[in-house]
């Protein structure tokens, strides 16, 4: 089992900036494919981006493609989501998420059986 914190929240004018980061703790990090998802009021929760275990594979939804990166650290247990040119339409609360059987990263959030708390991300026009 893993345990999942993201941080790195907050409020920011829209063409900002910021990095969510998930730090992970209990079994081997490497083990895990790790992905982004967020989820606005009244609407489902939605594919971000996912990274392999090795950080070779990517994927990121077509509506942050270009402008969120995603990264892990594995020597620090630690996924980002480093997000620029935000506008008010990203304005969620963002999800870390976790799985180890997967072979293949996944886009489909019932894929994962871990997941943080969220941290909420507020982008004002």
């Amino acid at each position: 089992q893993v345990q999942l914190v993201e941080s790195g929240g907050g409020l920011v004018q829209a063409g900002g900036s910021l990095r969510l980061s998930c730090a992970a703790s209990g079994r081997t990090f490497t083990w895990y494919v790790m992905g982004w998802f967020r989820q606005a009021p009244g609407k489902e929760r939605e594919f971000v981006a996912v990274i392999g275990r090795s950080s070779a594979n990517t994927a990121y939804a077509d509506s942050v493609k270009g402008r969120f990166t995603i990264s892990r650290d594995n020597a620090k247990n630690t996924v980002y989501l480093q997000m620029n040119s935000l506008k008010p339409e990203d304005t969620a609360v963002y999800y870390c998420a976790a799985d180890a059987t997967m072979r293949e990263t996944s886009t489909t959030p019932s894929e994962y059986n871990y997941w943080g708390p969220g941290t909420q991300v507020t982008v004002s026009s």
